[in-house]
């Protein structure tokens, strides 16, 4: 007999107690994280966005601007309300990668809850890996990745909830849930709503043909209609359509959008094809008469569980943290593949809101995908891998006695919970940037406040910003390359010129543009940073925009990081 909770599912201490745990964790690796390193890079692309927008400056129309707003808009209010402290946006980042955490494990609670024994604890056990790989875990500092994880966790919470609504609010709040992806980070929001519309009108269709009730699904159209609507009429009266959807689709796809062969590549690794046949043979198994004795469920066990013991087995065959990043990170194409062969037999077999969440999921994890594939873009999904995990939790159970699930959950989340711990500390991810095996430096301007990593950038950063404070005008436009620092957010001065941060995924200009641009604008200060923390400065056709710029611009002084030009 299946397990059949109350439906109200409602709340004990004991959920008090798991949502504090997992909250808290999670909070303390993200500010445990702040607390020995920051990335400059990504600190300063956000805060110093950030910092022109609560100025007034509109992005899409005042400056070329390739991201979706509603990361810098929440970081433009916190410098608004708040003021300039790097702390306030720490702590930001704690309390969405604890709520995240919190959420995750709540949506896949509701998805076991009604289907499967032990539910509340193996929903726990699979949610206790995101303190370490969680949204903010990795990456630390606000990301408009991060946001947009949040938001799907957000969607996908309400979306559960749809069915047994008393209520037309929540599909409609659902339908504008489903839409804020889009708003924070476009190649993860747009597939996702164009996945989960074409669900919902495929749902519509189905339940026409039963004579069944479609009012929840028109209210989540509806919402999500209304909230597009509303949005469009923003920008058209802000920035202007035209140029937000210049900005964040097409330049955005030119710079950033990978060829078919790249994207298919992740699922060409050859460890990929042992560890499928290892599934297939355990389901076959499985599915056979001899699933009745108790060595044939052992034996389906056993090749279930290869892949992720192989994972941990490879913890101790190399001492190298790349080695060990990319056999965690194997396991994503496997559980893909899986979580996409499940999702097409359920919906087939019965579709519903609830059999094509994790099509929705499928098509938010590859949106993610597109920009860095597996080692550059999971960083902040982890919590979408869970949900998946979830149904295919769900899915083994209703082959096999219930304690194969609940082995193989064990086995899984302390696969993810050891090699996770060791992937987040060892700040693998994090690789593109320096830290240097020396004593920590903690920053000592107000504005910076929290800010510590080792070696000397911080110290040099501080150098640069009282030497500009006493020597450079606040009016007088400046110039840095590549933009590695957040200047304008410690300095309070207002930007001047178009591009912050020179990334070919942001930089539009090419170096005579980039010229006479800063001639244009009157740019009289030129700052070249030559000590960088990020390992590769990608400036765009770096050494000819220097030959040009330094024709109009003189050295006037040098500092430890830094060479600062005047324009002649």
């Amino acid at each position: 007999m299946p397990h059949t909770p109350n439906p109200s599912f409602p709340w004990h201490l004991r959920d008090t107690l798991a949502a504090a745990s997992l909250f808290l964790a999670t909070a303390a690796v993200v500010l445990w994280q702040n607390a020995h390193l920051v990335v400059l890079w990504d600190l300063s692309y956000t805060l110093d966005s950030s910092l022109r927008i609560a100025l007034g400056q509109m992005p899409y129309r005042d400056f070329p601007f390739v991201h979706a707003p509603l990361t810098f808009l929440i970081q433009a209010a916190i410098i608004r309300l708040t003021g300039r402290v790097f702390f306030h946006h720490v702590f930001y980042a704690a309390l969405i990668g604890g709520l995240g955490t919190v959420l995750a494990w709540r949506i896949t609670l509701h998805t076991l809850r009604s289907r499967i024994h032990a539910a509340w604890s193996l929903s726990l056990l699979l949610a206790v890996p995101l303190t370490v790989l969680g949204i903010y875990s990795i990456l630390p500092v606000p990301s408009y990745d991060c946001d947009t994880a949040f938001s799907i966790l957000i969607a996908i919470f309400l979306l559960q909830r749809v069915s047994t609504a008393k209520s037309r609010l929540v599909p409609f709040a659902t339908g504008i849930a489903l839409t804020l992806p889009l708003f924070f980070k476009q190649n993860i929001g747009l597939p996702l709503l164009a996945v989960a519309i074409a669900a919902i009108l495929f749902l519509i269709a189905i339940q026409l043909l039963r004579k069944a009730t479609i009012q929840p699904l028109l209210a989540i159209l509806t919402g999500a209609i209304t909230t597009l609507t509303i949005a469009a009429l923003l920008i058209h009266f802000t920035a202007g359509i035209h140029n937000y959807i210049y900005w964040t689709i097409q330049f955005a796809m030119q710079r950033r959008l990978p060829g078919l062969p790249i994207m298919l590549g992740i699922y060409q690794q050859p460890s990929l094809i042992w560890m499928l046949l290892c599934i297939a043979a355990a389901l076959i198994l499985l599915h056979t008469r001899l699933a009745k004795f108790q060595l044939t469920r052992l034996l389906a066990l056993a090749l279930l569980s290869a892949p992720f013991l192989w994972t941990l087995i490879s913890l101790f065959l190399s001492d190298d943290a790349d080695d060990r990043a990319d056999s965690l990170l194997a396991l994503w194409p496997l559980l893909l593949l899986l979580a996409a062969t499940l999702t097409i037999i359920q919906l087939f077999r019965s579709p519903s809101l609830r059999t094509a969440q994790p099509l929705i999921l499928l098509a938010a994890i590859h949106g993610t995908l597109l920009s860095q594939q597996i080692w550059g873009s999971t960083y902040a999904i982890w919590p979408l891998l869970i949900l998946l995990i979830a149904e295919m939790i769900v899915f083994l159970d209703a082959i096999c006695k219930s304690y194969l699930a609940i082995a193989l959950t064990i086995i899984l989340s302390a696969t993810l919970l050891i090699c996770g711990t060791l992937y987040t500390a060892s700040e693998e991810r994090l690789s593109y940037v320096q830290l240097p095996d020396e004593p920590l430096q903690h920053a000592t301007f107000p504005a910076l406040a929290g800010m510590a990593t080792p070696g000397t950038y911080l110290p040099n950063f501080e150098e640069l910003l009282r030497y500009a404070a006493a020597n450079i005008p606040a009016n007088d436009g400046i110039l840095l390359l590549p933009g590695e620092d957040p200047f304008y957010f410690a300095s309070g001065r207002t930007p001047q010129f178009p591009v912050l941060l020179f990334d070919p995924a942001t930089d539009p200009y090419s170096p005579s543009q980039l010229v006479a641009q800063a001639r244009d604008r009157h740019i009289r200060w030129l700052i070249l940073k030559h000590t960088l923390q990020i390992k590769q400065d990608v400036t765009p056709q770096r050494d000819d925009t220097l030959q040009l710029l330094l024709q109009d611009f003189t050295l006037h002084q040098r500092l430890a990081a830094y060479d600062i030009y005047q324009r002649r």
